[in-house]
């Protein structure tokens, strides 16, 4: 079993190695190449996805601009949770942007668990309120803090510096590329 999954899962219960085993046989590998997209605008989300290895990033068109909403690097996972909970079409596009390895659970499978294995809904309860804890400290940085300080503590997460295009940090700080460039000749 994959170490990045088992950390994963036991992020959000206390399993023993053969619950873990038994959870990551319901995981189905799939490799995908760069610019790959496993969801598309108008598609329902269907499928939770875990990085093993590789990066996505979920985004929006906003006026044909491309707006980055979130990374998923290796060991998080990937979801418009919107349109998986309430199964209604996306606004939203993941992609990769790097070759990636990954382990795809589909919600399906997700809902037989609920029936069969009764700590897949404490898994998905904790799983729900940590994504949902990121989301509120995303989007009140992005209300709250000024552009300049998004850059700065994006710089105190290499793997963030290191793997994604400078457009693709742009949008996800809230500035244009141009801005962006300013900001970092400013700060260095």
């Amino acid at each position: 079993m994959s170490t990045h999954l088992k950390s994963f899962l036991g992020n959000y219960a206390s399993l023993t190695d053969e619950d873990l085993d038994f959870l990551a046989q319901k995981f189905v590998a799939r490799d995908v190449k760069k610019r790959t997209y496993l969801l598309k605008e108008g598609d329902v989300c269907s499928d939770l996805i875990f990085v093993e290895k590789g990066c996505l990033r979920l985004f929006y068109f906003n006026e044909d601009v491309e707006v980055s909403v979130w990374f998923a690097f290796e060991g998080n996972s990937a979801i418009d949770i919107n349109s998986f909970i309430s199964e209604k079409p996306s606004i939203y596009f993941i992609q990769a942007i790097e070759d990636s390895s990954l382990l795809i659970i589909p919600k399906t499978e997700i809902k037989k668990l609920y029936d069969t294995y009764p700590k897949m809904q404490e898994i998905m309860r904790n799983y729900w309120e940590d994504a949902m804890l990121n989301l509120l400290e995303r989007f009140t940085a992005l209300q709250r803090d000024a552009a300049d300080k998004r850059y700065l503590d994006l710089l105190a997460k290499p793997t963030y510096m290191q793997k994604i295009p400078q457009k693709y940090l742009a949008s996800y700080i809230g500035v244009t590329p141009t801005s962006l460039s300013r900001i970092r000749k400013n700060i260095r």
